[in-house]
């Protein structure tokens, strides 16, 4: 996953204002009590940290993909 991949999904669960907040604020445990803002600077592959952010905001498993986009022709 692209770290452009990574904020789409935040922004697309979240709105694009609280996805920001969410990543500066939220402290997850399952990436050593850093944000997601800290673990992405310290190199942490986006997907992980997507994963983390859902499972501590119970984003339900169906909507962790994101929404469908229609592709460019």
């Amino acid at each position: 996953m692209r770290l452009s991949d990574f904020w789409r999904l935040m922004d697309d669960e979240f709105g694009a204002g609280y996805s920001r907040v969410l990543a500066a604020d939220l402290v997850l445990a399952a990436l050593g009590g850093r944000t997601a803002a800290e673990a992405l600077k310290a190199g942490v592959p986006p997907k992980s940290v997507w994963l983390a952010v859902c499972e501590m905001q119970d984003v339900p498993p169906e909507r962790r993909l994101g929404r469908d986009i229609k592709p460019r022709r």
